[in-house]
């Protein structure tokens, strides 16, 4: 599979390690341009090349976005269409700036996203997981329940299933979060992620069920 990653900071190189190791197509970008990705591509094993956003867009059958969220505001639509596009973002009102529909959990920041990118099919990953567990913590060799999860919400039945199984293929089970309206459930200021952050203090694995357990605690409050 081809995979376009926009953001080169601590997520996307992660992701770009992740997936060229398990013998995908990556194409990293960032707003400065190609130029500026050289020592980082070279540092990763693999297939892998640099690109602008649009070139990343368009090379993806999948597409990560990992920036911060005010950037998504500047993404070009048109390349992101027909694509499925993953949103590893998170809002830190204090570090982003104010958005005031984020602020009053009006929209999550992947309903943003699906919002400016109206020809994608937005999936929310990866924003739970702290980037070094990506780079340290990939047990392809563990059976699915014992490998560190992470939570996977959208709409699309097909487009979850498609992040579920590069998820499996780069050794972390993926779970089912619900939607795009539920993906509150995993954003900064959850119990889900004090649960994440708590496990890395610990030094102990969040599994699928403990993930699952998690979700269901928090069904009551998520928006629909």
């Amino acid at each position: 599979m081809r995979l376009g990653i926009v953001g080169a900071g601590n997520i996307g190189h992660a992701l770009a390690a992740r997936f060229a190791a398990a013998g995908h197509e990556v194409m990293l970008s960032n707003s400065r341009g190609p130029d500026t990705l050289a020592r980082v591509v070279a540092a990763i094993d693999g297939n892998v090349r640099a690109g602008t956003v649009a070139e990343a867009a368009r090379f993806g059958d999948v597409v990560a976005v990992a920036i911060p969220p005010r950037a998504i505001l500047d993404l070009p639509p048109k390349p992101f269409g027909g694509k499925i596009v993953v949103d590893a973002n998170n809002y830190f009102p204090e570090v982003h700036g104010r958005f005031p529909e984020l602020a009053t959990d009006e929209i999550t920041t992947s309903e943003l996203l699906a919002s400016l990118l109206p020809g994608a099919t937005v999936v929310k990953a990866f924003n739970a997981i702290y980037f070094a567990r990506l780079h340290e913590e990939s047990r392809p060799d563990l059976p699915a329940d014992e490998r560190l999860a992470i939570p996977v919400a959208g709409d699309d039945s097909d487009a979850k299933q498609t992040v579920l199984d590069l998820i499996d293929q780069i050794g972390f089970t993926g779970v089912d979060a619900g939607t795009l309206a539920e993906s509150g459930r995993q954003q900064p200021g959850s119990p889900i992620l004090a649960a994440y952050a708590e496990s890395r203090r610990q030094g102990t694995t969040l599994t699928a069920a403990h993930l699952r357990e998690l979700l269901a605690e928090s069904s009551g409050g998520a928006r629909s």
